[in-house]
Formats: structure tokens, sequence, C-alpha cells
């Protein structure tokens, strides 16, 4: 069967991350395309990365005339889970143009689980909830042979006539090494790569080791995996390594998991391999503190060519982190800065505002987290909830008219909190703005500078932090 693929991450719709300029190739995207083409469907795919409109598609459907159209969004991007409504719409404007022409429609990304409704009523036939890959097959297999009947098929979403029909969930994939590698050669690697080298000066690939996450952080959404974890062997991630490495030269290598390494001993067994077969790359993963600070764990990670970790820190007050469900010490989260330090790696903290219960004293801890602990870099959100969340649950009453962000860079606060909204927008900048300052003075101690003068600009620094906070606390009580 001839079938288009895209995705609905268009970077162009989201300014903050043009300016960061570090674009990555749909990942879920290419797996579909693997299992689909492996099975004797004829395989094409529209990434829309650089894409400044959807209307872009029109031509490319136009030329290859699908018989269906599946928007499969990179379940393994951060950015593609915020649901941000401005790649909603760009989905919907895509679905309805292939529907125009009589086309079959199938949609598979986080916001669709989430909003299937919404995605039929814009003219989608089939919505996949949760995992894709084989609920995609058997449903393009059914809608191949006309065999088969679609209410069987488990994951799926869509309109009989009547009403909108949900079946029942599929079971996650355990085995992830019988999967196909991605369908890496459908992709124009060259505009990525111009990109980065322009902006960085390398170029970074992203792979993905494992799916889901078994931990339990109240305001993270799962809508795909649910808190169910499966790993790739550490000899078939090596694999797809040497391919691409082959395919496309990189420097660098995004590990998207959204936790990498759950176990100590498999760290310890990739780095064993990507030595033997002598693959030299740098790379970056997400973690957190609790594993960092396992034995051997860092050791094995800078052996491996680890350069960068984004650990989740969220908050320097313990009582945000236990009210986030996070199972995480502010201990655990000096303890792995300090190591990560140790053996060369660059520490970067996410760092969350606004959580419930979240006062001026909790916030000043996170501040003072950052100052103690100098990470390489931070990235600062506002508590966000997402459906399928005991946060979302909570705050779900305060959600009349606006429940998602347009771009990632929003920042809006969509519930009653302790402060106002531009509070939180303010502490964002602010916040950016101590580090930035911190970071230079820990800078200028290595050179010869009058101490003096170091702790008169220590101690301005912090009038202005509490001044600006407690102007807008003032303001809240007026």
């Amino acid at each position: 069967m001839k079938v288009l693929l895209t995705h609905s991450y268009f970077m162009q719709f989201d300014p903050k991350q043009v300016r960061h300029a570090m674009p990555y190739a749909p990942l879920g995207t290419l797996y579909a395309a693997a299992l689909l083409r492996e099975n004797g469907h004829e395989v094409s795919l529209f990434d829309t990365m650089f894409a400044h409109s959807s209307d872009e598609l029109m031509p490319v459907f136009d030329s290859i005339q699908p018989e269906v159209l599946v928007i499969y969004d990179d379940g393994f991007n951060y950015l593609t889970k915020m649901c941000l409504t401005n790649m909603r719409e760009a989905a919907f404007r895509m679905q309805e143009y292939a529907a125009s022409k009589g086309c079959k429609v199938i949609v598979a990304s986080s916001d669709s689980t989430d909003h299937y409704a919404k995605y039929i009523e814009h003219r989608a036939d089939y919505v996949i909830i949760g995992e894709a890959e084989y609920t995609l097959l058997e449903l393009m297999n059914v809608l191949h042979t006309n065999t088969g009947t679609i209410s069987d098929i488990m994951g799926l979403a869509y309109f009989n006539g009547s009403e909108i029909v949900k079946t029942n969930k599929r079971v996650i994939k355990k085995d992830l090494d019988s999967m196909p590698l991605p369908a890496w050669d459908l992709v124009d690697i060259a505009p990525y790569k111009k990109v980065w080298m322009e902006k960085h000066g390398y170029f970074s690939v992203n792979i993905a080791t494992t799916r889901g996450c078994p931990y339990k952080c109240n305001w993270c959404a799962k809508p795909i995996y649910g808190n169910i974890y499966n790993m790739r062997s550490p000899e078939h991630v090596v694999k797809e390594l040497a391919l691409i490495k082959t395919l496309f030269h990189f420097d660098h290598i995004w590990f998207c998991d959204d936790i990498f390494g759950l176990k100590p001993e498999w760290v310890i067994h990739f780095a064993e391999l990507v030595n033997k077969e002598n693959i030299h790359f740098k790379y970056k993963i997400q973690s957190r503190a609790d594993l960092l600070v396992k034995e051997k764990y860092v050791e094995a990670l800078a052996l491996s060519g680890c350069d960068e970790v984004w650990m989740g820190a969220e908050s320097g007050s313990q009582k945000i982190l236990d009210a986030m469900d996070k199972g995480t010490t502010i201990e655990q989260i000096v303890e792995a800065r300090q190591l990560l330090k140790q053996h060369g790696i660059k520490a970067a903290y996410f760092l969350q505002y606004g959580y419930p219960g979240e006062e001026l004293n909790d916030i000043q801890k996170t501040i003072q987290l950052v100052k103690d602990t100098m990470p390489d870099d931070i990235g600062i959100s506002v508590s966000y909830p997402l459906p399928g969340t005991v946060f979302y649950e909570r705050v779900k009453q305060d959600l009349k008219t606006k429940a998602n962000w347009s771009d990632s860079d929003e920042l809006a606060m969509m519930f009653h909190n302790t402060y106002q909204p531009g509070f939180y927008k303010t502490l964002h900048r602010l916040t950016h703005s101590i580090y930035r300052q911190y970071k230079a003075l820990n800078i200028l101690k290595t050179k010869t500078i009058s101490m003096q003068w170091l702790h008169a600009l220590l101690t301005y620094v912090k009038y202005v932090l509490l001044g600006q906070l407690q102007r807008f606390r003032l303001k809240q009580t007026l």
C-alpha cells in the first residue's frame, strides 16, 4: 500500500527552538516507516522539521498520491510530548487536506492519544492510542487486504458512523531488539547537519536506547508507555551507532531516552562495547540524581564518551520534590553534580517553578542550589499540567480557557497558584540572569581579583533578586 508518513513538529513554529538550533530527525516516525517498509508497504516521508507551513505538504502529497497519510509524531522528543497547539493546528490542516483528496488519515502522537476526539473531528479516520508501530502495521494490513475487522485491532480510536469507538489497550512491546532499525535513509540529513555545523561547530544525531520511564513523578505525562520501561541491548545500540556513523559521520549523539541506562551494569557493558568497536563520539543523556550516584555509573558514562548529563533536579526544596513524588533528595543532586564534575562530564539541571505549594522560601532554595553547585547549564520551565497525571487532576478545574502552550517558550501559568503568572515569567528571566552572573564570577575566581569587589557584587546580585521577588509578592497581596 502506498503510504506517506509525516509528523507535526514544525521547528519554525517554535521560535525558542529556532534560536537554539538543535534539530533532530523524527526518530519515532522513522521507526514506523521501517516497520511498514519491511512488511511490503511503499513508504515515503515528508519531514516537516524545516517547513514554514503545513501547506508545504500539499505539492508533495499531490506528487506521491498516497492511499494513506500517516501523521506519526516523534514520541522520543520531549518537544512533541508538550502537545503544543501550534503543532496541533498544523496536524489538523494536513489531515483535512489529505481527507479532501479521498485519502485515509491515521494519526499517532501524545496529543492525539489525549485528545483523539478532536483529531477525529478534524477528519482523521483513525487515531492510534499508545505505542503505535504494530497497531499501525495491523491497521495498514487490514486496509490493504480488506480482510479482518478494525474493531479487533487493539490501541485504536475511530468513528464507526454513529459514535467514536476506542478499542482495548495494546500490550507494550518488550523485545526492542526485534524491531527494525529506523529508516534513516528516508531523511534528508543535509539541512540538519548544516544547522548544527553553522551554529555549534559539530553534528549531533538522536538515538533511543529505551522506551518509557518507571518513575512516578506526578506531573510527568506518559500517554504512550505509561510507567513501563524496556531497554535495547547494548549490542543492538552499538550496531545502530556503527551504521549511522558510516551514513552520517556524526560527532555527537543525543540519547533521547527519558532515562538513559537504568541499570549500571548496562552502562558498564555499553562502555566496554563502544571502546571495543572503536566508535569515537561524545553524547548527552537525561538522567536522575539517584541513578548517577550509584557505584561506577558516572565512571562508565565517562568511559563511553558521555559529555553532558541533563538531570531532573526540578527544585532546591525537598518539600517540593516530595510533593512531586520525585523520589530524589537534594543531597543526591549535590553528590551527582560533584561526581560528574570529577569525571569531566558537564552537568545541566532541569528546573521547574510554580508547583502547587511552592513559596518564596522554596524558590530561594532552588536558586541557592544553583549558586552552590553551579551546573554547566540550566533549563527552566513552569509546572505544565497534561492529561493523565496526578498533577493535572489536581488543577484541571482551572483549565477552562487554556490547557496547552502554543510553543515551548510560552511558559503560561494555566492554573491558580501562589503568585500571579507575570511573577513566573520574571522569575524565569531573573534566574537565568543570576545564573549567568554567578557563572561569570566563578570564572573570575580563578583569576587575580579583589575579594572585596567580588563580595560586593555578590551582595548586589542577592539584593536585586530578593527585591524583585518581594515586589511581586507585594503586588500579589494588593
